[in-house]
């Protein structure tokens, strides 16, 4: 059974459910996408990773890191394995320094760990085959597979363009403000909010 190397390509609003999330993952050597609906905890969990973000207590998944970290543990890899019913199932591949274990856990859980400990995550040709399909951003979603279900199909964030273009209300911020806005959005864990403040800073600077 082959391995395939996946990148995540981001998080957006789930269409059809309410306070869910689609974590969209890609083919790296490819053109297919695995959306894969997520919750608001876990969205947030891996969204803040993404955007570089340090919130000003560890979340869940950076205590586990910590602990790790203090053990001599690493995360390895991971690997989203099966799907079964629509549900995606991972392991994790641990080394102590002396011994390797793999554990299970969910997806999402699986995802936000691999981001933190920087290391790859893979899928199966079949898992590929049976739910990837391909996004065109600029035209919409095109299904290569009837069987992807009307839950992984995925939109664009409110206030955002498809390209990721931030509020037009920040271009007109200073800088100086724009630093004070995302220190306070950090610190009241408001992170969507933080990582478009953060890019137009970024975008300022360049």
């Amino acid at each position: 059974m082959g391995k395939i190397k996946l990148n995540v390509l981001g998080i957006s609003y789930s269409q059809t459910q309410s306070g869910a999330y689609a974590l969209v993952l890609s083919e790296e050597e490819g053109n297919r996408r695995i959306p894969i609906i997520v919750g608001g905890f876990e969205a947030q969990a891996i969204a803040i990773e993404l955007e570089g973000l340090a919130p000003p207590r560890p979340l869940t998944h950076d205590l586990f890191k910590n602990f790790a970290d203090s053990y001599g543990i690493r995360i390895m890899e991971v690997n989203i394995h099966k799907l079964e019913d629509g549900v995606f199932f991972a392991n994790i591949l641990c080394d102590n320094g002396g011994e390797r274990t793999t554990l299970d856990a969910r997806t999402s859980d699986a995802i936000a760990l691999a981001l933190r400990f920087k290391c790859p995550i893979f899928t199966t040709d079949e898992i590929v085959e049976k739910a990837g399909i391909v996004l065109d951003f600029e035209k919409g979603t095109d299904l290569e597979n009837p069987d992807i279900t009307p839950e992984q199909e995925v939109e664009t964030p409110p206030g955002k363009t498809k390209k990721g273009t931030l509020h037009p209300d920040l271009s007109e911020t200073s800088m100086e403000d724009l630093r004070s806005m995302l220190a306070e959005a950090v610190s009241k864990e408001d992170y969507e909010k933080a990582s478009e403040i953060r890019d137009e800073i970024n975008r300022r600077s360049q």
